[in-house]
């Protein structure tokens, strides 16, 4: 099927870019609330997934024995932006493990955040791997591997313990089977695999309510998302989408960003989480469809819903501030 233009970009008068995609909202028990576009299409996560990828990190017993509290845990599902409050937390995460950095196999990159970038052009000579998005995440990694006395190296291979226990997870979450055929390589060297839209939406669903998981299970995901929800920063960084949209409703809004368009939010209380992908992975798009999901379940909350539709409906401006255009989504979430 040929999925629905969700958000639109004007110049001027006139639509210029238009955007497909697929969304999905579903309860605990997987009963679809709001869907546009082919939901049981198959996407790659990517870093959408990380607090599912979190959770041997809490079930291991690595992060009590390590004293882990929110913000340790927010960085192990983060997206970071290489601010040095992130990039201080990660550096402290490995040690408490009796680690640096040189454990760490995600590589090494400069920020992607502008601001964050020239500080850092300015003040290092190259990035370490604790400037790399992912490097809470893969912290997380080496601090449960450590505790359970599995070797280090290696453990972003498919093979590795590590990558195994996670695949477990991710298919006791999403019920969609996992294996070499529907995975890839993320940009951050561990395995990635693709899942029905409808699949990951349910898993994140479970995670929030605790449907049909076990009572380790569903305590270890409440702890993280409450974790992520409690410290928005760690999770992303300054002006970034997720941080934001957490700080909307405090403590009431989970959001993961994932990069070529995909994105997931949990909105616990209401035991409704949502996936979405943007079909051209443009990340503006992705950013105004999360929104304004999530702004249908607030309706009756004029702030958090009127905060949200300002987020999914915004303006552009060039260089010298002057009024351009607008992204806006379509009439497809008024259904």
């Amino acid at each position: 099927m040929a999925n629905p233009v969700l958000v639109e970009v004007t110049r001027g008068n006139l639509v210029e870019s238009r955007h497909r995609g697929m969304v999905v909202a579903v309860d605990g028990d997987g009963k679809v609330v709001f869907s546009q576009g082919d939901i049981d299409a198959a996407v790659f996560p990517r870093s959408a997934c990380k607090a599912m990828q979190g959770l041997p990190l809490i079930e291991s017993g690595a992060a009590d024995a390590y004293g882990f509290g929110a913000k340790e845990l927010a960085l192990a599902c983060s997206s970071h932006s290489g601010e040095p409050e992130h990039v201080r937390l990660a550096a402290s995460m490995l040690a408490a493990a009796g680690l640096d950095e040189s454990v760490l196999e995600c590589g090494a990159h400069w920020s992607f955040d502008q601001p964050v970038l020239i500080d850092q052009v300015r003040s290092l000579d190259r990035p370490s791997a604790l400037h790399n998005n992912c490097s809470g995440k893969h912290a997380g990694f080496v601090c449960a591997a450590c505790h359970g006395g599995t070797a280090l190296k290696g453990y972003v291979r498919y093979e590795h313990p590590v990558q195994a226990e996670i695949r477990g997870v991710m298919e006791d979450l999403t019920g969609a089977a996992l294996g070499t055929d529907n995975c890839g390589t993320d940009g951050c060297s561990i395995p990635t695999y693709a899942v029905p839209l409808k699949s990951l939406a349910h898993g994140f669903a479970k995670m929030a309510t605790g449907t049909s998981l076990a009572p380790e299970r569903a305590r270890a995901s409440r702890r993280l998302i409450e974790a992520c929800m409690a410290e928005p920063f760690f999770v992303a960084g300054t002006k970034r989408a997720c941080t934001r949209l957490m700080k909307m409703a405090p403590g009431r809004i989970f959001a993961k960003t994932g990069a070529e368009g995909v994105f997931c939010a949990a909105i616990p209380e209401k035991g409704i989480a949502i996936a979405l992908k943007c079909e051209d992975g443009t990340t503006r798009a992705a950013e105004s469809m999360v929104a304004a999901t999530l702004a249908r379940f607030f309706a009756n909350e004029p702030a958090v819903h009127g905060a949200l539709m300002a987020m999914a409906n915004h303006s552009m401006s060039n260089w010298n501030g002057i009024h351009v255009g607008d992204v806006r989504v379509t009439d497809a979430f008024a259904a």
